[in-house]
């Protein structure tokens, strides 16, 4: 049976410095790691007659701008082993300057349409995907929506009134 220590473990033994960090959170073990072995470490969790994580559950882009630049922007991934009931979540961070992954296709054809969601909304190259563009939304959009690179509001709006959203004048509060 398999438990979230024993797949740390595992990994570590196999993998050592690769992996970056491991935590449970709402207990699933979640794992960060390197860039350079994501694709050695998933291929492994597949094959290995051990675990089977056989079924890539989701796949997603998160941007934090805060992070240090090596950590701004990142890709998780779900899997899943159907024979042992049990989930594993492994993310893996880079910059912004260098935003690529490889494809996971090749591993699990479900990372397919969900590689190009994360391209579309995040920018995301993954290196070796067989069809890599746009998915939802237009060709000739020009930016990646869900990074946090643009003001929250439109700064040359004319038609809005702030006076009408609270945003007026000089607020005291009385205690």
């Amino acid at each position: 049976m398999l438990t979230n220590q024993s797949v740390a473990e595992r990994l570590q033994a196999k993998f050592g410095s690769a992996i970056v960090s491991t935590d449970e959170q709402f207990g699933m073990l979640s794992l960060t790691v390197q860039r350079e072995t994501i694709y050695a470490i998933m291929q492994f969790l597949r094959d290995d007659a051990d675990l089977q994580f056989n079924f890539m559950t989701d796949l997603c882009g998160i941007h934090y701008p805060d992070n240090p630049k090596a950590t701004e922007l990142g890709v998780i991934y779900h899997l899943h082993s159907w024979s042992h009931n049990f989930r594993i979540r492994l993310r893996t961070f880079f910059p912004r300057t260098d935003v690529r992954v490889p494809s996971m296709v090749p591993l699990y054809a479900t990372a397919n349409w969900m590689e190009r969601e994360t391209y579309d909304f995040f920018g995301v190259n993954f290196v070796g995907h067989p069809d890599l563009r746009r998915i939802l939304n237009v060709d000739e959009m020009d930016f990646f929506p869900l990074r946090k690179e643009y003001p929250l509001e439109e700064q040359t709006r004319t038609d809005k009134d702030d006076a009408k959203f609270g945003r007026e004048g000089n607020y005291v509060v009385k205690v």
